[in-house]
């Protein structure tokens, strides 16, 4: 396993980690969530993403139970956190950013995770009712309570994350030094253009989520969508077109038989390519098994196979780079 540093921070996160979203509780219980915790460990991942939101707190809930039962030394691992939408359904408990409900809902993260703090704490996705001021504060408060050590956004603008920034350095507070997006084959824009400056100027960190495409990146949904999909999973019936449209389904077959010329799984060649990219910290893997994260952690071979003749074909396949990122 390698390491990257978090943007600008001092702190170093393994260049591929372990995602709870969807998996854990839904798809796994305890022991099959700790079996899976553990071989990523094992490998080398030291960051643990998880949620408020997910499975309604008991994605947290369960990686709590599996923190306590390994018994790793603290200092050992990350855990990240995010907060947004809630999980009451109640005024000043959901779709919100303001100072009351995040400084209850890291209290309530920490008890499920059975933490004294979390390493990362993320504002899930832009509040525009509540003013920057103070979700700033708020996080800067949560940090200063030794509740959390760093916190991020995810899916913010570019400008959105700035006026945090902007807002914190005024004020002498903790800045946002991370930010989780979407980032993959077909879904590139915001990680390479719109946050250009961001790496450069205030050294913004990522760690990036659905780096297969919920799936799609693997080629299991060529031939149609498999029962055991998570795609039939209630709540998630969102996912299904863009896991059968033709046109990103005809790229994944041509990517597949570039992989196929690599020596390398469709997978494997789909995070590494993340990778390739210096501005992500850290692939944000998920498995509902075992095989799947040992699966995972192949990818990080398949790195030095992605030559700049290798990038250049993938690049003809996908087709979706802009213009402004053309050299």
């Amino acid at each position: 396993m390698r390491y990257r540093r978090l943007g600008n921070s001092g702190l170093k996160v393994s260049e591929l980690s372990l995602g709870s979203w969807v998996s854990f509780d839904l798809q796994m219980k305890e022991e099959a969530a700790g079996e899976c915790m553990v071989a990523a460990y094992e490998a080398g991942v030291n960051f643990f993403d998880n949620a408020e939101v997910y499975s309604s707190g008991r994605s947290e809930s369960v990686m709590g139970a599996v923190l306590k039962k390994q018994g790793w030394r603290r200092g050992s691992y990350l855990v990240s956190t995010k907060f947004f939408w809630g999980i009451h359904n109640n005024t000043n408990e959901k779709n919100t950013l303001n100072r009351k409900y995040l400084l209850e809902a890291i209290d309530g993260s920490l008890k499920r995770l059975q933490l004294e703090y979390v390493d990362l704490v993320y504002c899930h996705r832009p509040d525009p009712e509540t003013p920057i001021e103070e979700t700033v504060w708020a996080m800067h408060n949560i940090i200063e309570r030794g509740k959390a050590l760093y916190w991020g956004t995810s899916e913010w603008s570019a400008a959105e994350i700035m006026a945090a920034w902007q807002t914190a350095d005024k004020h002498h507070l903790h800045k946002p030094v991370v930010e989780q997006p979407q980032y993959n084959l077909l879904h590139r824009d915001k990680v390479e253009k719109e946050y250009a400056r961001l790496y450069r100027d205030i050294g913004l960190g990522t760690t990036i989520w659905s780096p297969l495409a919920s799936g799609l990146l693997t080629g299991k949904y060529n031939d149609g969508i498999p029962q055991d999909s998570r795609a039939n999973l209630k709540g998630y019936e969102w996912l299904k077109p863009q896991l059968t449209d033709p046109a990103r389904l005809g790229k994944v077959k041509k990517l597949a038989l570039l992989a196929r010329e690599l020596d390398v799984s469709l997978a494997h060649m789909s995070l590494a390519w993340c990778l390739k990219n210096p501005n992500v910290s850290t692939v944000i893997t998920g498995a509902s098994r075992v095989a799947q994260v040992h699966e995972n952690m192949k990818a990080l071979d398949a790195v030095e196979k992605l030559t700049p003749e290798v990038m250049t074909r993938i690049e003809e396949i996908v087709g979706n780079k802009s213009e402004e990122d053309e050299d």
